[in-house]
């Protein structure tokens, strides 16, 4: 998963164990973007981590006396148990820095803030129960995704420098938010954005509209990265997350 150590003494890679939601079977990865946010940020560090998959049901002893009243994701760091997921990333963003590490955080402060509504107006959506309201929430939700969508269809400042002569081009070919690398704001936002598309097309037969190109070659480009596929819940976990969540849509 991660590169092998090669370092000795004082220089050793922490011993980190990341403890996240277990799915349907018990073992596999469940359903949870912030267990996979957590898992992107210390994949991409090329940290060596172990991952312990927590069976919600049969929590075992050991891990309620580890952190008690706390629910995955949280994580071991030489020992010490971290439970808040903002904090958690603030913490191995300061800690596993350059020079060993590569640094994570976004250049531009509106990256972080890019998306930020859509799991919300996602959530309002596949909540709703009453028929009358589902077009204005639908709404509500294509909206905050075109927000995204023009975000990233928008270059960056540095994209513009780079092409004051090309006149005939301007917009963005950035690969991710911030840039053509994976940063703490892809971390925060893909696992929800994959969450809304598999959620949102099962229960509500919604797609997310294919003249969305900047948001559509996001995923695309995401999809392609080991770190975020291999980190994602299968697709039907993520359905059967929502089978009760999802309510039927009623006339009344």
């Amino acid at each position: 998963m991660t590169d092998s150590v090669t370092a000795n003494g004082d220089d050793r890679d922490p011993e980190i164990e990341l403890f996240v939601k277990a799915g349907i079977d018990g073992e596999s990865i469940g359903n949870c973007p912030f267990s996979q946010r957590l898992f992107m940020i210390l994949w991409l560090k090329g940290v060596v981590f172990n991952v312990t998959t927590v069976d919600l049901k049969r929590k075992p002893a050991d891990l309620h006396n580890l952190a008690p009243g706390t629910h995955p994701p949280f994580l071991t760091f030489n020992g010490d148990v971290k439970t808040d997921v903002n904090k958690i990333e603030e913490f191995l963003e300061e800690t596993l820095a350059p020079e060993k590490y590569p640094r994570l955080a976004a250049k531009h402060r509106e990256s972080n803030t890019a998306g930020i509504d859509i799991f919300s107006k996602f959530s309002a959506y596949i909540k709703n129960t009453k028929q009358q309201n589902n077009a204005a929430l639908e709404r509500g939700l294509t909206k905050a995704l075109k927000k995204l969508d023009d975000y990233l269809n928008t270059p960056l400042p540095e994209e513009i420098d780079a092409n004051t002569c090309e006149d005939d081009d301007k917009g963005s070919r950035r690969r991710f938010l911030d840039g053509d690398e994976l940063t703490l704001a892809d971390c925060n936002l893909l696992p929800k954005l994959h969450v809304v598309k598999i959620v949102a097309k099962k229960y509500r037969n919604y797609n997310i509209p294919a003249e969305m190109t900047g948001l559509w070659g996001y995923l695309k480009n995401a999809y392609a990265r080991d770190e975020f596929t291999n980190t994602c819940a299968a697709d039907h976990e993520i359905e059967m997350a929502y089978a009760d969540v999802a309510k039927r849509l009623s006339q009344s």
